[in-house]
């Protein structure tokens, strides 16, 4: 039975997964807490514009590795080539841990909108179905993400000139003070930041599918950065859309904002299709989602740091079945369990040190990545650290309980027999 995974994306299959990673994390559930941090519409733009910086020196510190090593895993990968196998194995264990909180909170942002009365069962159905769907192999999985794609960027759309084109828009909401409050200065601006860096992880995506991208030295640093910068177009557009008529304090307030957005529009028989829309992008992330832990989680087991039936590929499929099924169980279990907004810190603290480790791997390249990766591992850190103190917490508890296993693991192997 082979244990190659089969080449069968090329450039827009690979920006689509991408764009579907990010657009269904970044709108419908990052903007509303990172408002409420930033305090006022100028400071949560700004904290936009920074959170699209540090993420393009990820991008391209993650195109330029997955050029170099195109397998699954990622900045496992990475990590482990480039500066020994305790980084990468860290990369992995914050990827695996921090994108499972995000897949909880997709699945759950589903629930919400679909069945609010029964969003963790309604959840929970959501990963079952989308495990089986990765199941069927990811050109399977591709097509659906790009409907979900085309359907959710209509809905968009619909929010941006409803937002904008009515009587109750007001550019001055999107100044200093505005409707909102009075700004919460540079702090608030990093910790909106973190909160915004969770929708700009989905890139990575393409990345942790390098042995399923067709020519990936040339398709990856393509895919990358031109997905990344469509989804910051979606969302400065929708932020300001939004911040136009509700303001910075409502937003931050709002469970869901965008359809408080068009109903505040006078739309409100927009609102019905903006929580269809929620629901689909929701499940396109959702759907990427658990294919980039399933690789991820594919590399470790491949070298023993996970289960090593985990590393077994379907000889019909090509897909990690194994991988996807333990992904699809663990997903399920805290989707019935976990809280939409408490995942979000925790997951955004995993995901930057993930890309901190990336960083630095991209540093050892040559010279003329030096000044992306220092920017990147700097904006990284800094956005971390700016976290809720209990994102911070628990994310730092997790990551010491991963690399206390690996010591362990590690002793034990050099221990006689």
């Amino acid at each position: 039975m082979t244990q190659e995974l089969r080449r069968s994306l090329g450039v827009f299959d690979a920006v689509v997964i991408g764009l579907g990673s990010m657009v269904g994390a970044g709108i419908f559930v990052a903007l509303a807490p990172a408002a409420g941090a930033a305090g006022s519409g100028a400071l949560l733009l700004l904290a936009l514009g920074l959170a699209a910086v540090v993420a393009y020196c990820n991008a391209m510190a993650s195109a330029a590795l997955a050029a170099r090593y195109p397998a699954s895993g990622g900045t496992y990968v990475y990590g482990r080539e480039r500066l020994g196998p305790f980084w990468g194995y860290l990369a992995g264990w914050g990827f695996v841990v921090g994108k499972t909180a995000s897949c909880a909170a997709m699945a759950l942002t589903v629930g919400t909108y679909v069945w609010p009365g029964h969003a963790h069962a309604v959840a929970v159905a959501a990963v079952v179905a989308l495990t089986a769907v990765n199941y069927g192999g990811v050109q399977k999985s591709a097509w659906l993400t790009r409907a979900i794609v085309a359907v959710v960027l209509a809905v968009l759309a619909a929010v941006v000139v409803s937002s904008l084109t009515s009587s109750a828009a007001d550019p001055a909401r999107l100044g200093a003070g505005g409707a909102g409050g009075h700004g919460s200065g540079a702090g608030g601006v990093l910790q909106a930041a973190g909160l915004l860096f969770f929708a700009f992880a989905g890139y990575a995506r393409i990345a942790t599918l390098g042995e399923e991208v067709r020519d990936p030295a040339r398709t990856i640093p393509r895919a990358v950065p031109l997905a990344l910068g469509l989804a910051l177009v979606v969302y400065l557009a929708v932020a300001v859309a939004v911040l136009s008529v509700l303001g910075a304090g409502d937003l931050g307030r709002a469970t869901a904002p965008l359809a408080d957005a068009v109903r505040a529009a006078g739309a409100q028989w927009l609102a019905p299709v903006v929580r269809v829309g929620a629901a689909l992008a929701a499940l396109g992330s959702l759907l990427a989602l658990i294919l980039g832990v399933s690789r991820t989680t594919l590399a470790m087991a491949r070298d023993g740091h996970l289960p090593r039936t985990l590393a077994a590929v379907h000889p019909r499929f090509q897909v990690p079945h194994h991988a996807e099924s333990a992904v699809g169980v663990v997903v399920a279990v805290v989707a019935a369990t976990a809280d939409v907004r408490g995942a979000i810190g925790f997951s955004s603290f995993g995901v930057l040190v993930y890309y901190a480790i990336a960083n630095a791997s991209a540093w050892t390249l040559s010279s003329r990545h030096r000044a992306l990766a220092d920017c990147g591992l700097a904006g990284c850190l800094a956005l971390a650290f700016a976290l809720p103190l209990s994102s911070v917490a628990s994310g730092a508890a997790v990551l010491a309980l991963g690399a206390a296993a690996y010591g362990v693991r590690q002793l034990r192997r050099r221990s006689p027999r």
